[in-house]
């Protein structure tokens, strides 16, 4: 998998404004191969955590409705430039990912 995450960042009006992309198939296990006929495993995203400063923000339990390499946007009150974000991963197979930032 290439990089697992990509973060911006933005202060607008005393608030982080965050945008996260994660790479990911996100696969539903409903879709099947074309040739075999059998359905493709269900992988995809389940729990995803932000922290900033070591302190969570952001708690989300996610399912397999959710499309492949899923963009996720959300804002933190309170935060300062230099702050230090930390957003993380788990998915359904056990496979986690965890990328850092610093708040601009």
């Amino acid at each position: 998998m290439a990089d697992p995450m990509k973060i911006r960042t933005k202060l607008v009006d005393g608030s982080a404004h965050i945008v996260v992309l994660m790479i990911h198939p996100m696969e539903t296990g409903q879709r099947k191969d074309p040739r075999s006929g059998q359905a493709y495993p269900a992988h995809f995203i389940q729990n995803v955590t932000a922290t900033v400063n070591d302190k969570p923000v952001l708690v989300a339990q996610l399912g397999p409705a959710i499309s492949k390499n899923p963009l996720f946007g959300f804002r933190v009150k309170g935060a300062k430039a230099g702050d230090k974000l930390a957003i993380s991963w788990e998915d359904n197979k056990g496979e986690q990912a965890r990328a850092e930032a610093t708040i601009a």
